[in-house]
């Protein structure tokens, strides 16, 4: 059932497209795979993610971290968790990828569950939500199926997390959301994962519920009702599978399911078979299930048995808290079925008492969650009508305002200061040709691919119009010509329906001592000018200070230092 990690000697010739999808498979694999061959997954998703960082593409490298990230998170003894999910939040965070910026939150809500941090992990959980509660745009560059898949993912990692904190209602919620995107795009593979997730939400809701002494037949049923529904997208999702069994003998959470809706003893065989391939965070259902089934059966004293040992197999596990004690409980009732049932009644009766407290404190975390949802919320609010001042509507870059206050601050800071003028070849024609949508599309798209070249402590600020200035601090005049020529050249190689042929002519100087940026601006211009008379897609440097004439870098015979094209 493991899939095997296949030999990948030569991953710079796969496509990114490959790469990614091998990534998703991994996934699946790993989902059902035993506890030892894990590692051996986690190391080929590495390796894909070496080679996804050695190309750059900002949206690739999120999704290969966020693969690496779920597969240590569900394998919680996998090395350098915490150190991937910090990095998966940090690169969401950097090149504004909200979405998955939410399901880096989730994600580290998820280790700090396993690590025993109920309250951080819920905070993170409320910090998810309240980006997901802002008016989201599909983010066209990743693809629209790709993105909506993307959301339900990250709502269903956030919906496992409230489960798994017990808000059950506000899970529910999460997980209908997920629903909605998984209809608009996803594919055989992904309506499966959510029929899958949900399944467990309700299986573990319904024990919950049992715990007060509430009907959970309603949740048993509705998790039946997924299992079976999981059947078809089962047969074509990437799950390793046997195509000649149904999913009821090979995912866990399947067959524990239909066994709780109604537990008969003709499920005994499946569930036993179940219990060895369970992943730790599954094999509560079974347990529990494969108990009920045997009692149906009157085997008493075997349900017992397979409940000491579960338990002792799990008695060093710090994660599922919750589902642990479900465990116990059914211990509990089944062992009081002898001459002890007074020892055993006692027992239930404390044990109604000590769950109607813990029901009452889950009030107060619901309560919480909404609160810090809320605050989230209001601060992001705060920070956007703030970003808003500073930000170009259409591209989300800094705009002039933001520009002239960044330039304030580095002329005096003593450091190098490359500034650069980017201007558009090309673009009046398809405003015309086209449309003036199509052209806000194209300045869309060059702005994001000029910031993703980039380094984080530069700055790209719309100027107006089809303009853009580049500030690089620290950067000496060459380096950054050289950076500014990477940046034209992605842009150069944009497909046709993104740039519609649009490309860059970008002068470039370096700030002198007691020039003003007014100054330095002019001579940028002029540089940029240069580029446009030999034909655009071209970089040119400057580092005269006298007059509009070029004036030729130290030990360049030309009037002007062009960087060649980058190999």
């Amino acid at each position: 059932m493991d899939g095997g990690a296949v030999d990948l000697p030569a991953l710079d010739e796969r496509s990114d497209a490959w790469l990614v999808g091998r990534a998703r498979e991994l996934l699946a694999i790993a989902q059902v795979s035993e506890r030892g061959t894990r590692a051996r997954h986690i190391h080929e998703v590495d390796r894909i993610l070496d080679e996804v960082r050695r190309r750059g593409e900002p949206r690739m490298v999120g999704q290969l971290l966020r693969a690496a990230a779920v597969i240590r998170v569900n394998n919680s003894s996998a090395e350098a968790t915490e150190e991937i999910v910090d990095e998966f939040l940090a690169h969401s965070e950097r090149h504004g990828l909200l979405v998955l910026q939410a399901d880096a939150h989730a994600l580290r809500a998820k280790w700090l569950l396993l690590s025993g941090y109920e309250d951080r992990a819920l905070t993170e959980a409320a910090v998810g939500l309240a980006m997901l509660d802002e008016k989201l745009e599909p983010d066209e560059l990743f693809g629209r199926r790709v993105w909506e898949v993307l959301m339900a993912s990250t709502l269903m990692d956030l919906g496992l997390v409230l489960m798994e904190l017990g808000v059950y209602e506000a899970g529910d919620q999460v997980m209908r959301r997920a629903h909605r995107h998984i209809r608009h795009g996803a594919g055989p593979h992904d309506i499966a994962v959510h029929l899958i997730t949900v399944c467990r939400m309700q299986l573990s809701w319904g024990l919950r519920l049992e715990r007060i002494g509430e009907d959970a037949a309603a949740r048993f049923d509705r998790a039946a009702a997924m299992a079976s529904d999981v059947e078809a997208p089962f047969r074509e999702s990437l799950f390793p599978r046997r195509t000649d069994r149904p999913a009821a003998d090979q995912i866990a959470v399947v067959g524990a399911a239909h066994a709780l809706a109604k537990p008969t003893g003709a499920q005994v065989e499946r569930l036993t078979g179940l219990l060895d391939l369970a992943a730790p965070r599954e094999v509560f259902f079974v347990a529990i299930a494969l108990a009920r089934c045997l009692e149906t059966d009157g085997r008493i004293g075997d349900a017992v048995e397979v409940l000491a040992g579960v338990q002792k197999r799990l008695d060093d596990s710090v994660s599922e808290p919750a589902l642990l004690l479900c465990l116990i409980r059914e211990f509990a009732r089944l062992s009081g079925q002898d001459d002890a049932e007074r020892t055993a009644s006692a027992l239930r009766h404390y044990v109604a008492e000590l769950e109607t407290q813990l029901w009452d404190m889950r009030e107060s975390r619901v309560a919480a969650l909404d609160t810090r949802r809320e605050h989230e919320r209001l601060s992001r609010r705060h920070g956007t009508i703030a970003r808003q001042a500073l930000q170009d509507p259409l591209t989300g870059l800094p705009n002039r305002r933001a520009l002239d206050e960044r330039l304030a601050e580095l002329s005096g800071d003593g450091r190098p200061l490359a500034i650069a003028l980017v201007d558009l070849d090309g673009f009046k024609g398809v405003n015309d040709r086209l449309s003036h949508a199509e052209g806000d599309d194209v300045l869309r798209v060059i702005a994001s691919t000029v910031r993703d070249v980039l380094r984080g402590s530069d700055m790209v600020a719309r100027y107006g119009g089809d303009e853009f200035i580049v500030l690089l601090p620290g950067a000496p005049l060459q380096p950054a010509a050289a950076a500014l020529r990477r940046a034209a050249d992605a842009v150069a190689a944009l497909p046709h329906d993104l740039s519609h042929g649009v490309t860059l002519s970008v002068g470039v100087v370096s700030l002198c001592a007691d020039e003003t940026s007014a100054r330095a601006l002019a001579r940028a211009d002029a540089a940029m000018y240069q580029a446009k008379r030999r034909g655009g897609n071209d970089v040119v440097a400057i580092s005269s200070t006298e007059g509009d004439d070029l004036v030729p870098l130290a030990g360049e015979p030309d009037p002007a230092w062009v960087l060649p094209e980058a190999t």
